[in-house]
């Protein structure tokens, strides 16, 4: 019983950032801001803000797995997370402040999640524990998109999203525990591995990919397919019924198979989704959101796992930090080339979710020449 309670309190975070993400990152938000900034400036800055965040959970990490600390680093960053929520409440009148705090938001729920992530090593079933968080977490959000997100708007669901997310935090922060082992490694060691950088390589070019999708897709539906927000909400939501069922194919398939196996098929899912995208009409987004939702539950799934059993070692936090980096830099360097693509060809939106899929495609390049090493 106690390790179910575990498991579901895992999974619940998952269901509470997932939330997060689909109403404040992918939708709300960008729809928001880039009525009062422009697209590119926009951004440029987030994913900006995402490439310094790597240095404070770099420092954080090493300090947590020398110190047994992965578990209140967790916490401390699980706690600001709704309360920044409260702060953009409270200045959303005054779009430059809120901005900045936005970008705060970021850096901080993703430190939380270089934590939670490395919590999942205390699990005996990692790729269910993964799964099965990646399908409540799209549970909740395509509820949360199709029935909650068509009555809220900005400002009242940073309310509505800080108590959400508080409430489904709340039962991890009661019950995960501190995966055993304290482990202090050098940085260079690690850079020297090339197994390990190669592998943090070839993720750091599907998570381009995968972020880069996540925070602009609702302003690709808008400018592309003329989309209202109602139907946005719904094509994004629908997306979210591909996770829960991929979350849980690969959740059983992980721990059967071996993540090993399983991860690099995400680098052929993400180029048969771009050129889909491509030439996809309008009557058959739901489909093409479906199978987005597939390929997003497939890296979150397997990805994390494969990292716990590739470089197993006491020191889970640190190599989740380069883990986040490759998070960071493809929230960076992923938004970055697509404001670059938007530029090169007069902002022509179809084109430029074309032209990312050099992304997979050299991913799967440095995943092979990673398993040489």
């Amino acid at each position: 019983m106690a390790n179910r309670l575990r498991l579901f309190s895992f999974a619940l975070y998952d269901a509470g950032e997932t939330i997060l993400g689909a109403l404040v990152f992918s939708t709300l938000y960008p729809l928001y801001i880039t009525r009062h900034i422009d697209v590119k400036t926009y951004s440029f800055f987030y994913g900006f803000a995402f490439f310094l965040s790597f240095v404070v959970a770099l420092q954080l990490g090493r300090l947590a797995d020398k110190k047994g600390w992965r578990k209140r680093f967790f916490t401390l960053f699980s706690l600001s997370v709704p309360i920044l929520c409260l702060m953009l409440f409270a200045s959303f009148e005054k779009p430059l402040l809120n901005f900045l705090l936005y970008l705060v938001l970021a850096v901080f729920h993703q430190q939380a999640l270089v934590f939670y992530n490395s919590l999942l090593k205390s699990f005996e079933t990692k790729g269910f524990a993964s799964g099965f968080g990646v399908a409540l977490g799209y549970v909740g959000s395509a509820t949360a998109l199709i029935f909650l997100a068509p009555s809220l708007s900005l400002p009242m669901a940073f309310l509505w999203v800080a108590f959400i997310f508080f409430s489904l935090s709340l039962p991890s922060l009661l019950s995960l525990s501190e995966p055993a082992g304290k482990q202090e490694i050098k940085l260079l060691e690690l850079i020297k591995d090339k197994g390990f950088i190669l592998t943090m390589a070839s993720m750091l070019f599907l998570m381009e990919l995968a972020h880069t999708m996540i925070a602009m897709m609702g302003v690709y539906l808008r400018e592309v397919y003329g989309l209202s927000q109602g139907d946005i909400y719904k094509t994004i939501g629908f997306s979210a019924l591909g996770g829960v069922f991929g979350g849980l194919l690969f959740g059983k398939l992980t721990d059967k198979l071996s993540a090993k196996r399983l991860f690099p098929i995400g680098f052929l899912l993400w180029s048969v989704f771009l050129l889909s995208l491509y030439i996809t009409p309008k009557e058959f987004l739901l489909p093409l959101g479906f199978f987005a939702g597939l390929s997003l539950a497939h890296l979150w799934t397997t990805s994390r796992v494969f990292i716990i059993e590739r470089f197993s070692g006491a020191h889970v936090a640190v190599r989740f930090s380069f883990y986040s980096l490759s998070e960071r830099i493809a929230s960076s360097l992923g938004l970055v080339l697509w404001s670059f693509f938007l530029l090169i060809t007069g902002e022509d939106y179809r084109l430029s979710a074309l032209l990312m899929i050099a992304l997979p495609i050299f991913g799967y390049i440095l995943y092979t020449l990673s398993e040489k090493k």
